[in-house]
C-alpha cells in the first residue's frame, strides 16, 4: 500500500461535501484522521481546535475539490477473489486493489476457493495474505464442509478465527434439516447464515431468466420461483429457529415481498442486491440494451451503443431479471427492505467466457464500475444520494456488526473521495481486477472514485493513473 501520511502520522481532508449516513452528517467539512482513526469530523470549534493541534506537529493537510464527495469505504458483504486455489481469475492482492479502485475498504470473501473455507487453516491462509492489502478482508465460512451440504463446518472454531459469516454461496444448502442445524448453530454465535436461494430442481440447466427472451434465444430459462420458493422456506426456518440470516443478491419482484414481510413479522433477516440485478435485464442478452441503466445514460445524453447478443458478459447467477423485477428491486433499496448493495464480485478468465452462452461460466467484474453505474440512479432522481451511500456503508456494516461503515470519531479512517461528475468509459483492459468479464465495457459512465483511504492511508489515487 502506498504511504500518504507524514511522520506525525497526522492527515487533515478539508473542502468537500461529507456525506455519512450513520451520522446523519451531509454537509461540507474537514476530516482529521490521526493514528489511523477519525479524531475530528464535521465543521465547529472542535473540528478546528483539532485542525490547529495536528497541523501544528506536521500534518499532512489535502485541500479537496468543493464537487467532489467524502464518504465512508464502501462496505461489499459478498466478493470472490478465488485465492486459494483459482489465482488465474483473482488473487486476494488483486481483488483488493479492484476493490480500492472503486472505493471499497471493507470486502467479504465468500468460501468457494479450493479448497473451501472450511477450516481454520484456511482461514489463517487467507487473512495472512491479506495483511497487506489495499482493503480490509473479512472472510466468509462454508456452511457445510467442502460445501457439500451434508455435514457442518465447526462453526464456533471458524468464528474465533475471524468468519463474519457462513455460506454455501453458488450451492445452497437444499436439505431443510440441514439449514435448520446451521441456523440453530450460528445463532449463539452471533453470525448471520448467508443462503444463495434457489431451488435446483427448479433452476437446473438454466441460463438465463426463464421469458420471452429465453424463448426467442432457444437458451434454457431460469424462473423466477426457483427463488422465491428457497427463500420461503428459509425464512420459515428463521421463524423456527430465531437465527439471523441474510438473504445474498436477491433478483425478483417475488423475494422482495417475502423480505419486506419477514421483517414487518421482526423476523432477524437482513438482504442484499447487485447493481446489475437494479440496473441490467434480461435483454441485455438478446443485445437490446434496456432496463434502469441505460434509460438513465440516455436522459444523462451518455451514448448507449447497442450491445452484442449472446455476450457472455451478462450471464450471470442469478440471471439478469425484468425491468419490474429491478423496479421492485430499486423500491425495496430505498425503502429499506433492502439492507445493502453488494457487488458479488466474480472475475473470471477470458477462457472461462469465450465459449457458447450456455457453457460460460456465471458472474461479473463489479468493483471496479459499481459506484458509477449506481449514480446513474442518483442523477436522475430515481435514488437519494445518500440512500445510495448509506447501502455501500452503514447499512451493510450494522446488519452483520462490523467495524466500518461510518467516520465517527474513534472509527477506522477508512474513506471513498469520489467526483460525482466526471465522465470516463468503461475498459476492462485497464481494470486492476484480473476479471475483465463485465458487460458495461464500452459505456460511459458518470461519477469516478478520485481516491480511497484505508487507516489514514491513501491506497488508491486516480491521479497517478
Amino acid at each position: 500500500m502506498s504511504e500518504a501520511r507524514n511522520a506525525s502520522g497526522a492527515v487533515v481532508l478539508r473542502g468537500t461535501r461529507i456525506i455519512d449516513p450513520a451520522q446523519r452528517l451531509d454537509a461540507p467539512g474537514t476530516v482529521v484522521i490521526e493514528n489511523e482513526r477519525v479524531v475530528a469530523i464535521g465543521a465547529g470549534p472542535e473540528v478546528e481546535a483539532a485542525v490547529a493541534r495536528v497541523t501544528a506537529t506536521g500534518a499532512e493537510v489535502v485541500d479537496l475539490p468543493e464537487r467532489w464527495v467524502l464518504a465512508p469505504g464502501f462496505v461489499d458483504l459478498h466478493a470472490h477473489l478465488r485465492e486459494p486455489g483459482f489465482e488465474g481469475k483473482e488473487t486476494i492482492l488483486t481483488g483488493a486493489a479492484a476493490a480500492a479502485r472503486g472505493g471499497f475498504t471493507t470486502i467479504c470473501c465468500m468460501p468457494n476457493t479450493q479448497p473451501v473455507l472450511d477450516s481454520v487453516d484456511t482461514l489463517a491462509y487467507v487473512l495472512d495474505r491479506a495483511r497487506t492489502a489495499p482493503a480490509r478482508v473479512r472472510p466468509i465460512a462454508a456452511i457445510t464442509k467442502g460445501e457439500g451440504g451434508h455435514e457442518l463446518s465447526e462453526m464456533a472454531e471458524l468464528v474465533a478465527a475471524g468468519a463474519v459469516a457462513f455460506s454455501d454461496d453458488g450451492r445452497p444448502v437444499e436439505s431443510s434439516r440441514m439449514m435448520r442445524l446451521a441456523l440453530q448453530y450460528a445463532g449463539p454465535l452471533g453470525v448471520p447464515v448467508v443462503e444463495h436461494c434457489q431451488d435446483e430442481e427448479l433452476v437446473s440447466g438454466g441460463v438465463m431468466h426463464e421469458g420471452a427472451t429465453s424463448t426467442l434465444l432457444g437458451l434454457k430459462g431460469w424462473p423466477a420461483a426457483g427463488e422465491d420458493v428457497m427463500l420461503a422456506r428459509d425464512l420459515a426456518l428463521v421463524r423456527l429457529t430465531g437465527a439471523r440470516y441474510h438473504a445474498a443478491h436477491l433478483s425478483t419482484a417475488g423475494a422482495v415481498g417475502l423480505i419486506r414481510e419477514a421483517k414487518r413479522s421482526d423476523l432477524p433477516v437482513t438482504a442484499e442486491v447487485t447493481p446489475h440485478h437494479l440496473l441490467l435485464t434480461d435483454a441485455w442478452v438478446a443485445g437490446e440494451r434496456t432496463g434502469p441503466l441505460a434509460e438513465a445514460l440516455a436522459a444523462l445524453g451518455l451514448p448507449v451503443p447497442p450491445g452484442e447478443r449472446y455476450d457472455t458478459n451478462t450471464k450471470v447467477n442469478p440471471p439478469l431479471r425484468t425491468a419490474a423485477d429491478c423496479e421492485a428491486l430499486l423500491e425495496g433499496l430505498a425503502d429499506g427492505t433492502i439492507d445493502a448493495i453488494a457487488t458479488d464480485h466474480a472475475p473470471h478468465t477470458w477462457v472461462d467466457k469465450n465459449s457458447e452462452y450456455g457453457e460460460a461460466a456465471f458472474g461479473i467484474s463489479g468493483f471496479e464500475t459499481a459506484l458509477a453505474s449506481l449514480l446513474a440512479l442518483t442523477h436522475t432522481g430515481k435514488l437519494a444520494l445518500s440512500t445510495l451511500i448509506a447501502a455501500l456503508t452503514a447499512r451493510p456494516a450494522q446488519a452483520w456488526g462490523l467495524d466500518a461503515g461510518t467516520l465517527k470519531p474513534g472509527a477506522l479512517a477508512d474513506l471513498v473521495i469520489f467526483d460525482p461528475e466526471e465522465d470516463w468509459m468503461v475498459d476492462p483492459e485497464r481494470f486492476a481486477s484480473k476479471g475483465r468479464n463485465t458487460p458495461l465495457a464500452g459505456l460511459t459512465l458518470r461519477g469516478r472514485v478520485r481516491q480511497t483511504w484505508l487507516g489514514g492511508r491513501r491506497v488508491y489515487d486516480a491521479a497517478t493513473e
